[in-house]
């Protein structure tokens, strides 16, 4: 079987793109078992930060979910698993365990509006009834709600504290109705807008701010034709200017839905030491009996039961998709950053960059033979020296942000990070703005080496090639300010009035 791809790759070789190299969708449907529940799908996760105008001693964590989202996917949309528990966590002292949790449940209460028809009413079997604008309108016949928790130390530990609204003390929030349609919601800005939240979490000396709902998919990436065998047509050169954007952003038409927290950074770091790492999970109940006949109580027509099992885990983008062999995406997504030593000859021996220089070695492409990868170890498990490394780190996977180096405003941001002269972005933490595809294929055939980090400059692949997947991602593409994902795409681009 290995014989027989790798004969085909080599047949490929000569129509694929020169430079435009296979990349997937930063997290999406990265697994087996996961592709079974969308509903708990890491996407993408973010963390810088904050940009926003007066904001600079914030950072700004998002945690995208379920994948894919067709806007006009009624009538039940996109709303989050109210039976699953999703987690952001944060290791604020180098050694691969979480410090912080963040924990986020949510709840789905059905009102059954009815209508009159002829001589009774009967239940609608639409998800809303007439316009909205406000926070849980009486044309809204399902209200999403979710509560949020703090813990300290162990993620299941008794450490555990609920999050409030700063303004109200309440500690259950709503989150707002995905975007059915311009008839529907005619200012889904200004209604989204109202979500957003001043919070007090436990343990920090000044509020924050938290959004949780429907936005723009913000990742972009070259997916269908990659997946045809990287079905695209070659540039005229094999180092065309213009490869960077050709504009094959399959995503473009898709929401997401986001999980969004800007935190003071004073109420994430510990000590001297201004590194924080972070990563999000989701989990679910390890039993589940599906009933054949529905609750009286409206409920799914399931019941769950025991302990909590992760089923989905991201920190950097890429790493299930690119990184882990199939063999071992499930024990991925189940497993702790604590226990990364038993993928580490994913990193130290990869295999992209073998498959790259088979496909397109008609074209120049070696991939470095420095083995054991410490450029790699460097950018995916400890964080680069003197960049975002904390002191005593013990390798794991996860996205880490040094939050001592200031913001660059949006404008000035540089989409390729810090090997494009940025620090402050990717992978010094990672703003929706970073091109992760573009700056991991590069950093994967030794754009580190140039930078003499983990390996010599002698282990550099010859070339100089700037690898890309034809999708522009940068900063332009985004708000500048929280939440920073743009408004979701609606259901219905019409107002009712045409």
């Amino acid at each position: 079987m290995k014989r027989s791809l790798l004969a085909t790759l080599v047949a490929l070789g000569p129509v694929l793109l020169g430079t435009a190299l296979p990349a997937y969708a930063s997290s999406h449907r990265e697994a087996p078992f996961i592709t079974r529940m969308p509903k708990v799908d890491g996407t993408d996760f973010y963390m810088f930060r904050s940009y926003e105008a007066g904001r600079g001693d914030y950072v700004t964590l998002i945690a995208n979910y379920s994948p894919l989202q067709d806007s006009y996917g009624g009538p039940n949309y996109f709303s989050l698993d109210p039976d699953a528990l999703y987690e952001i966590h944060i290791d604020n002292n180098g050694d691969a365990k979480e410090d912080l949790s963040f924990q986020f449940q949510f709840k789905n209460t059905l009102k059954d509006l009815q209508v009159p028809v002829g001589d009774r009413k009967v239940s609608v079997p639409l998800l809303n009834i007439g316009g909205i604008s406000s926070v849980n309108p009486e044309v809204l016949n399902v209200r999403e709600t979710y509560s949020v928790n703090v813990t300290r130390g162990e993620r299941r530990g008794p450490q555990r504290n609920a999050v409030s609204n700063a303004d109200t003390g309440a500690t259950v929030f709503d989150k707002p109705v995905d975007n059915i349609g311009n008839k529907s919601i005619p200012d889904y800005a200004g209604y989204a807008a109202r979500h957003v939240y001043n919070i007090n979490v436990p343990g920090c000396g000044k509020p924050g701010r938290m959004f949780v709902g429907q936005r723009k998919e913000g990742f972009g990436v070259n997916l269908g034709e990659i997946f045809d065998l990287v079905n695209i047509k070659a540039p005229a050169t094999a180092f065309d200017p213009g490869a960077e954007d050709k504009g094959l952003n399959i995503a473009t038409d898709k929401n997401i839905t986001s999980i969004e927290l800007e935190l003071p950074i004073a109420c994430l770091t510990h000590g001297a030491d201004p590194v924080i790492g972070a990563w999000t999970t989701a989990s679910i109940r390890q039993a589940r009996l599906i009933n054949p006949v529905p609750g009286s109580d409206n409920r799914s027509a399931s019941k769950e039961g025991g302990a909590w099992a992760q089923v989905s885990r991201l920190g950097m983008p890429l790493v299930n998709e690119l990184v882990i062999g199939l063999k071992d995406k499930d024990r991925f997504n189940a497993s702790k950053p604590r226990d990364d030593a038993q993928f580490a000859s994913y990193v130290t021996h990869p295999t992209l960059p073998a498959l790259l220089e088979i496909l397109f070695g008609n074209v120049g492409v070696k991939a470095p033979t420095n083995f054991p990868r410490n450029d790699l170890v460097t950018a995916f498990l400890t964080g680069v020296p003197g960049l975002n490394q904390p002191a005593g780190v013990k390798a794991a996977e996860m996205l880490r942000l040094n939050t001592a180096t200031p913001a660059m405003a949006r404008g000035a941001q540089q989409r390729l990070g810090v090997i494009g002269g940025d620090n402050a972005g990717f992978p010094n933490g990672r703003r929706p703005g970073d091109d992760v595809v573009d700056i991991e294929l590069r950093v994967a055939m030794g754009r580190l080496c140039t930078l003499n980090l983990g390996c010599r400059p002698a282990d550099a692949p010859a070339g100089g090639i700037d690898f890309t997947d034809g999708a522009l991602v940068n900063d332009s593409q985004f708000d500048a300010a929280f939440p920073y994902l743009k408004t979701p795409l609606p259901g219905s681009p019409f107002d009712g009035k045409q």
